[in-house]
């Protein structure tokens, strides 16, 4: 049980190298969005 749960964390931590990815850079664009109507 603990393999499985193991294996499970290391593919989800490799395969989700582009989805944090991918996530940082959306939630930088949502930052850029919010500065840019708080400075109108």
């Amino acid at each position: 049980m603990k393999n499985i749960i193991a294996l499970a964390l290391v593919a989800l931590a490799v395969s989700g190298c582009n989805t944090i990815s991918g996530m940082g850079r959306d939630v930088q664009k949502v930052g850029q969005v919010i500065t840019g109507a708080g400075g109108k």
